[in-house]
């Protein structure tokens, strides 16, 4: 069994930076992306049922997605590339709602980040292409994703790039105002 993976914590609650044990030598690298009993023994773990892998260009711009009935924990790793990767809290009520947090993710760093249901997740490719694999603990609902603008204002992150490429349906995502009563609600 491999070391328990390093956890970090961020500026909002439960949003995790994890460092899994990488070992080198010669050959490479070998790393275990994930293992439930060492997992847990650094506070995360869920019960994954999904597996999502997407490649994109530089400067794409995937985000800000979040599901809001059958909402989503998610662990998020690159294996190719570099992105700047987000989460925002978009739970009414929170204390920390509308805060977000952001980390470069990458094929070199190995890190992880951990994204609790609640969350609106996106990130920004700033390598010339990157391949982003995540896991989810419920399953995608193409009728119950929401997308928040990716410069909503009110919430203002600061993007490593300034035109990014966006999706149609990201380009006329609404802004938290425009979407409030959709959000879910923060529960202690």
């Amino acid at each position: 069994m491999s070391a328990p993976p390093r956890v970090h914590r961020t500026g909002l609650p439960h949003v995790l930076i994890v460092e899994p044990a990488v070992y080198r030598d010669g050959r490479g690298f070998f790393l275990e992306s994930h293992n439930s009993s060492t997992f847990a023994v650094s506070g995360v773990e869920r019960p994954w049922v999904q597996d999502n892998h997407s490649r994109s260009g530089h400067a794409t711009l995937r985000g800000l997605h979040l599901q809001c009935r059958r909402q989503q924990t998610k662990l998020v790793r690159v294996t190719r590339g570099e992105v700047f990767d987000v989460a925002v809290d978009v739970r009414r009520g929170s204390p920390s709602f509308l805060g977000w947090t952001g980390c470069v993710l990458s094929e070199d760093n190995f890190r992880q980040l951990y994204i609790p249901r609640g969350f609106a997740h996106g990130f920004c490719v700033i390598s010339e292409s990157a391949e982003v694999q995540y896991k989810c603990d419920d399953y995608y609902d193409r009728d119950d994703e929401l997308s928040i603008a990716w410069d909503d204002p009110q919430i203002g992150i600061d993007w490593p790039v300034e035109e990014p490429l966006l999706s149609d349906r990201d380009r006329a995502a609404p802004t938290i105002a425009g979407c409030f009563e959709q959000l879910p609600t923060f529960s202690y």
